[in-house]
């Protein structure tokens, strides 16, 4: 054999080592994952859904998933950014219930702390109305606000939540004052669907999810999403369709800490890219029903910054955070 030729082949060789190397260095990570709110809900879901889909699909060697429960994730927020800076194998579950509750509770901490790494799944929210309302349409709905905000009333989750901000910028769109939205939280599902279903309310906001029994059976009707397209599987027009510019998802994803550095970030981005793209991970998503709505890196980054200008332009809107 040449020099020439054995100095191709080393070179080959060399590159098929390192390229093991990096397999295998990914194979061998061990993650561990917070979720910062108790089990069974929607963080906690994710988390322990992640933990499935990295192991089994051999992307993780191992992933320890914690919960650190309180204030609409700031205080597992606050864990992340003070005890876990520099540790490239921590990861924390988050979302945009998070974004709207760190403003209302003026949280010590903020995601601009954070190290981005990607957004997993969102859910659209759905606007729904009594099935004997007067109210047919987005076009109906948008018309009583626009001729009396204060009138229409809304049932929805928490103050300053996915809900209230959506039921917010429609009033916005509507051309209506938002600071007139007429909101009314509700602790739990079970009790804002009571409220609409009775009457005592306009309409009602919150996921698909929620409603889509009672849609089914005739009780209530799906006024639109508020998805930027259709949903598939779901026949209900967008809200946007019905010409008010509302494009709204209760979204979640994952963040690392500060103080990491890119070739890390870098590590932690592409095991997110490969869970994503996983048959473990698409088959989560189907069996939750959850929408994949992946996006990674510097998009995410740039995604989350924007969320968090228009939640607290939305916030300010209606009084419940100074702008």
């Amino acid at each position: 054999m040449s020099r020439n030729r054995k100095g191709l082949w080393r070179s080959a060789l060399a590159v098929a080592a390192i390229a093991g190397f990096v397999t295998s260095a990914a194979a061998q990570m061990e993650l561990k994952i917070m979720a910062p709110a108790g089990p069974g809900g929607g963080w906690d879901q994710t988390a322990r859904s992640m933990q499935q889909a990295l192991t089994q699909a051999g992307i993780a060697k191992g992933v320890q998933v914690t919960n650190v429960p309180g204030a609409g994730g700031s205080i597992g927020l606050a864990q992340l950014v003070n005890n876990s800076k520099g540790d490239a194998n921590q990861l924390m579950v988050m979302g945009y219930v998070m974004v709207g509750s760190l403003l209302t509770n003026k949280s010590p901490v903020s995601l601009d702390q954070v190290t981005p790494i990607a957004r997993l799944t969102a859910e659209y929210e759905a606007i729904v109305v009594p099935a004997d309302s007067p109210i047919k349409n987005a076009q109906d709905l948008a018309a009583a606000i626009k001729a009396d905000p204060a009138k229409v009333t809304w049932a929805g989750g928490s103050a300053g939540g996915v809900d209230h901000i959506a039921a917010a910028l429609f009033t916005q769109a509507a051309g209506a004052d938002p600071t007139k939205l007429n909101y009314i939280p509700f602790s739990g599902g079970g009790e804002a669907l009571a409220a609409i279903l009775g009457g005592k309310v306009t309409a009602g906001i919150s996921g698909y999810g929620e409603f889509e029994s009672q849609i089914k059976a005739g009780k209530l009707r799906l006024i639109g999403l508020t998805s930027p397209s259709r949903v598939p599987n779901i026949d209900a027009p967008t809200i946007k369709e019905q010409g008010v510019d509302l494009d709204i998802a209760n979204w979640r994803g994952v963040v690392a800490p500060p103080g990491i550095s890119d070739e890390q970030r870098k590590q932690l981005v592409d095991a997110m890219d490969k869970m994503s793209k996983s048959k473990e991970w698409q088959a989560i998503l189907n069996q939750k029903g959850w929408m994949d709505s992946y996006m990674s890196g510097d998009a995410f980054a740039k995604f989350l910054q924007n969320e968090q200008a228009r939640t607290k332009e939305v916030l300010a809107s209606v009084g419940l955070v100074k702008s």
